[in-house]
This record gives structure tokens, sequence and C-alpha cells, in this order.
């Protein structure tokens, strides 16, 4: 029988594996932070890039302002003033008559019940010159009314429905009246 007897003070361990894993963890690390140096060096630059377009698109913005006061100022002149005033009067008439009358019925025809019948409308531009429509709409039942403000809501073309007056049916008139103004998105 063989015993085995060691000597030393500090026994032999074998840690080779872990020196040599830890050597390549080392090394991957080293690589890794290399590589994320890298990158942020890129980003740098791109930033630099990107806040020297900022800074041109500041400047170009700035000229164009400038540019446009000095022209609001030839505007307001008091010998352009009738000019100016023409114009505004003139691009607004130009904006109303942009509703299409056709275009309105066609898409009302879409979302109408068959039973509501449209007693008056009229379109008018609000201070965004977006198209209201303000309707006055009867029917014998109020389901129908109801229905026609769902679809009203729930269609492409219109949008936020308010309904500013219900009338009830009288001795002359037989019908439940609403009146309702609509934001009416015309198509191009």
């Amino acid at each position: 029988m063989r015993l085995e007897l060691n000597l030393a003070t500090q026994p032999f361990e074998r840690n080779r594996p872990y020196v040599a894993a830890t050597i390549v963890l080392a090394a991957l690390l080293t690589g890794l932070l290399a590589l994320v140096t890298g990158l942020i060096l890129e980003e740098r630059g791109q930033l630099a890039d990107t806040r020297g377009a900022i800074d041109g698109s500041r400047q170009e913005l700035r000229e164009i302002a400038a540019r446009q006061a000095e022209v609001d100022a030839v505007l307001r002149r008091p010998e352009n003033a009738a000019v100016l005033e023409r114009s505004i009067f003139l691009n607004g008439l130009l904006r109303r008559k942009s509703v299409s009358w056709t275009g309105i019925f066609a898409d009302l025809e879409t979302t109408l019940p068959y039973n509501t019948r449209v007693i008056s409308i009229r379109p008018w531009l609000n201070a965004a010159n977006r198209v209201v429509l303000e309707m006055s709409v009867g029917a014998e039942q109020t389901e129908p009314l109801l229905k026609l403000l769902m679809s009203l809501e729930n269609s492409p073309l219109f949008g936020a429905t308010q309904v500013t007056n219900t009338l009830p049916p009288g001795q002359n008139e037989p019908l439940h009246r609403y009146r309702i103004n609509v934001h009416y998105a015309q198509p191009d």
C-alpha cells in the first residue's frame, strides 16, 4: 500500500484552468470596452453633426421670420391697407366657395338614416378654417335622430357633433327637431 505524502508548506493547487479562463474573460471584456468606447465616440460625432444641422435650421427660420416681418410691414403701410383688406376678403370668399354642396349632400346621404329629414343646412368656417355644418334635422321619433348623431360621430368625414337645440313636435310641426353643429372634413 502506497501512501502519498506532501511535505510542502503550501500544497500544490491546479489553478491553470482558472487562470486561463480569467485571461480569456479579461481579453473579452477589454474588447467590449474598446467597442463601446468606439460607439460612444461615433455617437458624439453624430451629435455634433445633428447640433450643427439644428443650428442651421434655426438660423434659416430666423431669416424667414425676418423676411416675413418685412413683407408684413410693407403690407401694413397705409397705402397698401386697401390691397391687404381686399386680399383678405377675397381669400375668405374663396375658402367659403370651396365648400361643395354636392359633396356635402353625397356624404350626408351615406350617414343619414332613411327616416330622418334635413330641414336646413348652413356650412361655415370656424376660426381654424375648418368647415362646420349647422343643420336642422327632424324625424317622427327620436331614435333615428340618435342614430344620425352616432353615425355622424363614427363617420371619417364628419367629426365632433354638438346638439345646440331640441324641439318636440307641436301642432304645426309633427317632427322632433334637432339643431346640430358638426365638423365636416371635406374630401379633396
